[in-house]
């Protein structure tokens, strides 16, 4: 089986026929679900800013499960598990079972602290577990543990995806980039090459939370990133998929423009590792196929934009996504401001709305971080404020 790597374009992937007909006015394509903001890491760049102990407010098991049905009921192809560190819930292998009966795959990204432990993994993957997700921001013990705020859990991290290789559980990788360690990035990409991995999912700094500005990384920058990870993408055994970096679709139709205008003759992709999730399709956003759940309740375009579209203790999820003013505003491109609402690309890209809102006040802002000058386009003089109520949102 050939999948085609497009780093949050189309893939195909016959195992999810949803991936091609999920209309994003209707249904999220990835739902994610911070079941807890509790954690034992104090992970420099995390949304939440998370903290030891649970919050007496969070959802309760019956009230998770509701929310799963109505997962299931919207046909979401893809559902997340987060945190904080889910394994802080005890009712986590409860949640994951009434998953897998209702039909919903899930993903799930634990910490890597202690209590993530070889039998750990085999009782996620035997109550129903579709794909373990960790991360990795570093190539050495070093870099990570520094932005982990925990020693060994890099060694951790290793392990963890040692023990699911060992039992067939597909995992995904999560990295996010930074000033602290973008020199990396080809060490890195050395590392995950010798290991078994499913899915590269490339996180690109969002300054919230424990985030910083000082950390977040300029658009040139991003631009030597897209141009690894589209090299990569053409002999890596995994797929890979960026978050928070619309503009790498952008980049991706650019490059291949170029290769057939110069008639290259480029070899196909190498074969990819499959999984039974499938991978987004083009287009994807915060608020647009994309959709945040709070460890309260509070529904959000994203974990990085703290705007708030309800709560499923007063409102259905499906009710919410559908007709949000909040939502639909999102979704519709052309209220976009500033280059992305020029940009030809904008119906595939869009940019960051969670960037915008957190370096501008304004969600509809153009991306700050995007080299791209669209065709005839005459950009004003910049003007960056930086908002002075990032909220407080979700974990690692």
């Amino acid at each position: 089986m050939s999948l085609r790597v497009l780093a949050g374009m189309r893939s195909h992937h016959p195992m999810n026929p949803l991936i091609h007909t999920t209309d994003f006015n209707q249904t999220p394509f990835i739902a994610i679900w911070e079941v807890t903001q509790a954690c034992d890491l104090a992970c420099v760049h995390c949304r939440a800013s998370a903290q030891p102990e649970r919050h007496p407010l969070e959802l309760s098991t019956e009230e998770g499960k509701r929310l799963i049905d109505e997962i299931s009921a919207m046909e979401t192809p893809v559902f997340v598990l987060t945190g904080g560190d889910p394994l802080k819930r005890p009712d986590l292998f409860d949640l994951i079972q009434h998953a897998r009966n209702v039909g919903v795959r899930v993903s799930l990204t634990p910490s890597a602290t202690p209590l993530l432990t070889r039998e750990m993994v085999l009782r996620l993957q035997q109550a129903g577990l579709a794909r373990l997700a960790v991360s990795l921001d570093g190539a050495c013990a070093a870099t990570h543990d520094a932005f982990r705020g925990l020693s060994g859990s890099f060694a951790r991290t290793l392990d963890a995806i040692r023990w699911a290789n060992e039992i067939g559980l597909p995992v995904q990788i999560n990295t996010t980039f930074s000033r602290r360690n973008i020199a990396e990035l080809d060490a890195l990409v050395a590392l995950l090459e010798s290991l078994r991995i499913t899915l590269w999912s490339v996180f690109f700094l969002v300054p919230t939370g424990r985030g910083k500005l000082a950390d977040l990384l300029d658009a040139d920058e991003f631009e030597t990133i897209f141009a690894r990870l589209y090299a990569l993408s053409r002999t890596a055994g995994f797929d890979i998929k960026t978050t928070e970096a619309q503009h790498y679709r952008r980049y991706l139709l650019q490059q291949r423009t170029t290769e057939r205008k110069a008639g290259a003759c480029m070899n196909p992709p190498a074969e990819k590792i499959g999984d039974a999730i499938g991978r987004a399709p083009r287009g994807l956003n915060d608020g647009k196929g994309f959709i945040f759940i709070s460890h309260t309740g509070e529904v959000f375009p994203s974990g990085f934009l703290p705007l708030q579209a309800g709560n499923i203790r007063r409102q259905s999820l499906a009710s919410m996504y559908r007709d949000s003013p909040l939502l639909q505003s999102l979704r519709d491109t052309s209220r976009l401001q500033g280059k992305c609402g020029a940009c030809e690309f904008k119906e595939i890209c869009g940019g960051s709305r969670s960037r915008a809102y957190a370096l501008t006040g304004n969600p509809l802002g153009e991306e700050p971080c995007c080299s791209y000058i669209p065709r005839g386009y005459v950009p004003p003089q910049p003007v960056l404020v930086t908002n002075p109520a990032l909220h407080v949102l979700q974990g690692a």
